[in-house]
Parts: C-alpha cells; sequence; structure tokens
C-alpha cells in the first residue's frame, strides 16, 4: 500500500525566518489546528532536530496525546517534525515569493505508522486511516489559514 500523503500551501505576508519562528513554536500548534489542542517541549527542549515534544489532540469525542521528534528544524527553509518517531511526518516549508512567503503544510504516514494501525486495529486499520487521512486533508487548509491570520496580524 502506498502511504497516504497530504500538502497544501498558502502565500502569507511575512519573511520565511519571521513565519519559521512562528510555527516552529510547538507551543502555539493549539492556536491553530482543528485536532491538535496543545503542545509542550519534553525536557525543555525546544526547536531543534532530535527534540521531542508532547501534543494534545482531540477529535470524535476523544482525547490522546502522542510524542514527537523534531527530523528538520532548518531556519527559514523547513521545520518537520515525526510523530512517535517513525509514525506520521509533518511538515513546513517556507520559500519567499513576491508579497511574502508561500507556506506549506505536509502531511504523510510513514511505512512504520501504516504497520502500527494494522497491529492495532486489524480489519478496521484502512478505515482508520482513512478517518486520518480525511483529517489531514481538511485539518492543513484551516490550519494554514489560522496561522496566516496570526502572522499578519503581528
Amino acid at each position: 500500500m502506498a502511504s497516504p500523503s497530504y500538502s497544501e500551501s498558502i502565500i502569507i505576508a511575512r519573511s520565511a525566518d519571521a513565519l519559521y519562528d512562528l510555527v516552529s513554536d510547538v507551543t502555539r500548534m493549539g492556536e491553530w489546528s482543528p485536532v491538535c489542542k496543545a503542545c509542550w517541549w519534553d525536557d525543555g527542549a525546544g526547536a531543534r532536530a532530535g527534540a521531542w515534544f508532547t501534543g494534545r489532540n482531540e477529535a470524535s469525542g476523544r482525547t490522546w496525546e502522542t510524542r514527537s521528534e523534531v527530523v528538520t528544524a532548518a531556519r527559514g527553509r523547513e521545520f518537520a517534525f515525526v510523530v512517535g518517531g517513525a509514525w506520521v511526518r509533518w511538515g513546513y516549508t517556507f520559500t519567499p515569493v513576491d508579497g511574502g512567503t508561500q507556506v506549506t503544510e505536509s502531511w504523510e504516514f510513514l511505512p512504520a505508522g501504516l504497520a502500527r494501525f494494522g497491529e492495532r486495529y486489524g480489519a478496521d486499520a484502512q478505515a482508520q486511516i482513512a478517518d486520518r487521512t480525511e483529517a489531514a486533508r481538511t485539518g492543513i487548509p484551516l490550519t494554514l489559514a489560522a496561522i496566516k491570520r496570526t502572522a499578519e496580524l503581528a
């Protein structure tokens, strides 16, 4: 099975560095995401490759926490993390364009995540994966729009 993925972009009237600084502060993710309600750095880590943070998520009447590892922290270019260290990759790239920066948010279910869902959900794994894929497809544009509102008001 191919790994499900999705990405979308938006133009924001701010510099790539300023947008990187905003997005890489994961403690603010709860302001923008329809699912992630709060994040905090584990052991005060901060936005650097190899750092871990925990996020609290809410959807469909349930609440859960995940730990994620920052895999890319290149100021003004890219910020990315992998949920569970191997399951799902979320990333943000920052490309300067006329009038600001194109911010692209991407999401990809990784092979280890697909295998984990197979083990955890058995015959229901495909439905669970489809639900998570739909949540990314609907959530990414909402998150980008909220980041844009915050960034352009700053």
